[in-house]
């Protein structure tokens, strides 16, 4: 197995990011505040150690890391897959969340390089591992391209026919205070539509549109607490390709944080369940990645892999300061 190792990304008068390859996790984003004061904005643990082990259940098992091989739920840990179902291996009642047990988030990912302004991963699954077919090789690379941007680009091949949802799972408190809520936060998300979701947060199947409900981000606005017990949804995103579909800011430290990416869905999680060393709302995630349980509806974006294939998924962040301040 691979050395734990952490590894720090840095521009001279930018961000610094804070990384491990245990479970391809990020640990801190350093970002400054209108004054140039520095806080990190990202909820985490110190070391790599202070993360709960693999298996270990609540949210901290998946703070900043690298989900896979399939991030979010399967519905009855299941699916059809070319005539047969597929069963997998449930760690969440009796469906899957974030690929089951161990998962991505705990491997330790081997260093494949490791430079001031960027870190790539590797990974291998072997076939039926947590129960999906295929063995899946994946690369993970953590770049600077800009003092203010950092980019995640996932790639993946398989040698069997199989499903593949990678996504990084940062909390984000802008304040740099952990102590605080996110509720003042201010948010728009570029999708007219979500997936409505039952009580085990799984997509009804249906895609409902945002106008005159809670979940209209398409106007920035306080993230606030309209939804209950919080929000947990998918938002179907506007339009194809790499394009800019969220914006965070913090208005009191005019911190933002505007996200790019090429994916279909953005999954908005509020903390509502957080707990332990950091209290619900603490944080929030908008996570870029294919739609929750795809595997089950073929009507979503297809998550399908097949031998020969390369997959992709990029996303990007980029801190600033928010454009009223």
């Amino acid at each position: 197995m691979p050395a734990i190792e952490t590894f720090l990304l840095h521009h001279d008068d930018g961000i610094r990011v804070m990384l491990t390859n245990l479970g391809a996790t990020l640990m801190a984003v350093d970002v400054p505040d209108r004054s140039g004061r520095r806080a990190n904005v990202l909820l985490g643990h110190a070391r790599p150690a202070d993360y709960p082990a693999a298996g270990a259940p609540g949210p901290d098992a998946y703070m900043g890391a690298t989900c896979g091989r399939y991030a979010n739920r399967v519905a009855g840990a299941t699916f059809p897959l070319d005539g047969a179902i597929v069963r997998l291996v449930a760690n969440e009642g009796a469906n899957q969340l974030h690929g089951g047990v161990p998962g991505f988030h705990r491997a330790v990912w081997r260093v494949e390089r490791a430079e001031a302004t960027c870190v790539i991963l590797s990974h291998r699954s072997p076939d039926g591992e947590a129960g999906w077919p295929g063995a899946l090789s994946v690369t993970a690379t953590f770049l600077l391209p800009a003092p203010d941007t950092l980019r995640v680009v996932y790639r993946a091949t398989t040698d069997r026919p199989t499903h593949v949802n990678l996504v990084s799972h940062p909390y984000f408190n802008l304040s740099g205070d952990p102590e605080t809520t996110i509720h003042d936060h201010r948010l728009r998300i570029a999708a007219d539509h979500f997936l409505p979701i039952d009580g085990a947060a799984l997509p009804t199947g249906e895609a409902w549109p945002v106008a005159g409900t809670p979940f209209d981000f398409r106007i920035p606005r306080p993230v606030g607490h309209d939804v209950r017990p919080g929000y947990n949804h998918n938002y179907c995103l506007n339009g194809n390709g790499m394009r800019e579909v969220a914006w965070l800011d913090h208005p009191a430290s005019s911190r933002s944080v505007t996200i790019a990416t090429d994916r279909p869905g953005l999954q908005f999680y509020d903390g509502y369940g957080l707990s332990g060393a950091f209290a619900p709302h603490s944080g929030l995630c908008l996570e870029a990645q294919g739609w929750p349980d795809a595997v089950n509806h073929p009507g979503f974006p297809s998550s399908r892999i097949d031998p020969g294939d390369r997959w992709q998924a990029i996303t990007e962040w980029r801190f600033g300061p928010s454009p009223a301040s």
